[in-house]
């Protein structure tokens, strides 16, 4: 019966009944066969006249053509329950790529940005399959504006805005209700205007701020530790820095020490000139404050620091790497790896307007004890106790 059913064209017109509801996968498949079981079983008792009747007389058209095919009903059950108990992986689609938009000064492949690229694999984001790290290097700060609007052609889905005020403004400017994902490293979006409250920033921004006015303090009172035999500290700044830098001259005169302004304006900034105001101050400290100019730089202005015989104590703890004697503020790699977990947060549907806008989790205290031995400084055992890193 059951073979002379599945060779037997289909002649019947009855309408299938309705497949189950999602279920497990062998409780579906016995729904299809029993229903199949069913049809023969109501083909057993029609009557032999009708068994051996002949096909009806065809219809034109589609209806035709189907009906002539020798289709049985448990074939297209099967077929059927195929389709909808193949595994959730082969039905589905092509995952969505999440595009993070970010516009920098470094190049794409610098360490801070593949510390974010890394933190992001580790949460499940893998470049090229669902993920994609849309970046433009910007020439400079005044760039910004054309930057992020050449980014946000790429239409991300996220736009990460690292650094200064500019880059914020520039940010906000393309954005429009695109979630913005902040890392605020030298400017206070509260202070600023940006949003009402760190605790519940509203609108479409969130994420990590670094006090650098408080850091900037606390930077001279180390300076004082370190040396303190000084009696003057050249403060350098640049247009994105100027808060930070009236902060630190205001802690260096509580302290005892003359501040010396050295503020940048040209572009491209002319380090031997601005370290050229220190030729009379051999051996004071020059500090350096948070600045996406000066980190860029880095190099370039420890080597004038070397020049003029003058200890460099920095905002970054890529400063001590590169040559300054102390740094004291955040290690960028770390914080670049905890801005990934803000925008996995966004990603996953959490509103940025919900999630508090905090600080970082540590500040780093880098020492570069090579540095200082080429300088004649002699590092406290206060300071290298506390230190996070130092560099022999």
């Amino acid at each position: 019966m059951v073979l002379r059913r599945i060779l037997a064209p289909m002649d019947e017109t009855r309408p299938l009944a309705p497949f189950p509801a999602r279920r497990g996968c062998a409780a579906a498949w016995q729904c299809v066969l029993r229903q199949a079981e069913d049809e023969e079983d109501r083909e057993c008792h029609l009557p032999d006249a009708t068994k051996k009747s002949p096909d009806p007389a065809p219809v034109a058209g589609r209806t035709a053509r189907l009906a002539a095919e020798p289709l049985s009903r448990r074939f297209v059950l099967a077929g059927v329950a195929s389709a909808v108990l193949l595994p959730a992986g082969v039905r589905a689609e092509t995952p969505k790529i999440l595009r993070v938009g970010y516009v920098g000064m470094q190049t794409v492949d610098a360490p801070i940005y593949q510390a974010f690229r890394l933190r992001m694999a580790e949460l499940g984001y893998r470049a090229g399959s669902n993920f994609s790290f849309e970046y433009v290097q910007a020439p400079s700060v005044e760039a910004y504006p054309e930057s992020y609007a050449a980014l946000i052609v790429r239409k991300p889905d996220i736009i990460l805005s690292a650094g200064n005020e500019p880059a914020l403004r520039a940010a906000l400017s393309v954005a429009g209700a695109l979630p913005i994902v902040l890392l605020a490293i030298d400017f206070d979006p509260l202070a600023k205007g940006y949003v009402p409250s760190l605790a519940r920033p509203g609108g479409n921004i969130t994420g990590i701020f670094v006090p650098q006015i408080e850091l900037a303090r606390k930077r001279i009172e180390l300076v004082r530790e370190l040396l303190p035999q000084a009696t003057r500290i050249g403060i350098l700044s640049d247009a994105n820095s100027r808060d930070q830098a009236m902060a630190a001259s205001d802690a260096a005169r509580a302290l005892g020490l003359d501040p010396r302004l050295i503020e940048i304006t040209d572009q491209p900034a002319d380090y031997a000139a601005a370290f050229a105001r220190m030729k009379d101050a051999r051996g004071e400290p020059v500090v350096v404050p948070a600045s996406a100019v000066f980190l860029r730089d880095r190099a370039e202005i420890e080597a004038m620091a070397r020049e003029h015989g003058v200890p460099m104590i920095a905002a970054f703890r890529e400063n001590a790497a590169a040559g300054a004697v102390m740094s004291y503020g955040i290690d960028l790699a770390d914080l670049f790896r905890d801005i990934a977990d803000v925008v996995d947060h966004v990603a996953k549907g959490k509103k940025p307007a919900e999630l508090p806008i905090a600080p970082p989790s540590h500040f780093h205290l880098a020492l570069n004890l090579k540095a200082a031995a080429a300088l004649g400084v002699t590092v406290p055992q206060t300071l290298l106790a506390i230190a996070d890193e130092v560099v022999e």
